[in-house]
C-alpha cells in the first residue's frame, strides 16, 4: 500500500467533511505553492554551491541515474516538517500529559530512571501521536472476512491497535513497565518510520532534561488543556503546566 504523505493533512479533514475542511485544503494548496517556489530557490543554491547538509545530500541522491525530481523533493521536504518535527512535539507533551494523570507512574519513573526507555514506548503506545494513516490499496486484499478492492483508500487506525486488549493485557492502562509493548506507533514492514530512532532520542534527552531540572509538575488549575482539533493526529493544542523548578 502506498499514500502521498503531502496530502495526509488535507485529507484528514477531507473526510472529516465541513466548511473547515475547505478552508484547510486551500491553505495547504497555497503553503504547498509557497514552499515549492522556496524549495527550488535553495535546490539551484546547493547544486551550484554544495553544502553538508540534508538538502545536498537529497539534491545529489542517485539511483540507477535517476535523481529526485522537484515534487519527490518537496515531498520530502514537507513529511519531514510534519512527521519529523509535529510528532516528536506531541509525544512530549503526551508524556507530560500521561505522568501527570498517573502520578504514581511519575513517581516510579523519578525512583527508577532507567525506565525512562520503558516510559516513553508506553506513551507512544498509549497516547499514540499519529491516531491513523492513509494508504491505497495496490491489489486486492482479502482482511477479516472482508474483500477490499485494488486501488481503494484504507484508514489504518494505529491508535486503536495500539489498545486493542487481544494485543495487550488490561490495555486501558498506562504501564511504564509493559513488557512486551509490540506497539505500531511507527508503522509496521515496510512502512516503519525512518526517524523511529531519532523520534525516540530526542524524548529520552528532553524529559531526562525535565525530569532533573524540575522537583514537581502538574496541570494548571486554572485553564483546562484542550486536545488537537484532527483525526489522524494526538496532541495538545494547549497545554498549560506549573514547574516546581529545583532549589
Amino acid at each position: 500500500m502506498t499514500c502521498n504523505p503531502n496530502v495526509i493533512m488535507a485529507l484528514g479533514y477531507a473526510v472529516a467533511g465541513s466548511e473547515e475542511a475547505a478552508r484547510v485544503q486551500g491553505e495547504f494548496a497555497s503553503v504547498s505553492s509557497e514552499m515549492r517556489v522556496y524549495l527550488r530557490d535553495l535546490v539551484e543554491q546547493r547544486r551550484a554551491v554544495p553544502k553538508d547538509d540534508l538538502l545536498t545530500r537529497l539534491v545529489e541522491a542517485e539511483v540507477d541515474g535517476a535523481r529526485l525530481t522537484e515534487e519527490e523533493l518537496l515531498g520530502f521536504f514537507q513529511l519531514l516538517l510534519s512527521a519529523g518535527h509535529e510528532t516528536t512535539t506531541n509525544l512530549l507533551n503526551n508524556a507530560l500529559l500521561c505522568l501527570v494523570e498517573h502520578p504514581e507512574q511519575l513517581a516510579r519513573l523519578r525512583a527508577e530512571s532507567g525506565l525512562l526507555p520503558s516510559a516513553i514506548e508506553e506513551v507512544l503506545r498509549y497516547r499514540s501521536p499519529v491516531q491513523a494513516m492513509f494508504r491505497v490499496t495496490r491489489s486486492e486484499v482479502s482482511l477479516h472476512g472482508q474483500v477490499i478492492p485494488a486501488g481503494k483508500m484504507v484508514l489504518a487506525m494505529i491508535g486503536s491497535a495500539n489498545r486493542d486488549p487481544r494485543k495487550f493485557h488490561d490495555a486501558e492502562r498506562f504501564d511504564i513497565t509493559r513488557e512486551p509493548n509490540p506497539h505500531i506507533a511507527f508503522g509496521h514492514g515496510i512502512h516503519f518510520c525512518i526517524g523511529a530512532p531519532l523520534s525516540r532520542l530526542e524524548a529520552r534527552v528532553g524529559l531526562s532534561v525535565l525530569l532533573e531540572r524540575v522537583r514537581g509538575f502538574a496541570l494548571a488549575s486554572d485553564a483546562p488543556w484542550e486536545p488537537r482539533k484532527a483525526i489522524h493526529v494526538h496532541g495538545t493544542t494547549r497545554l498549560p503546566i506549573r514547574f516546581e523548578p529545583r532549589p
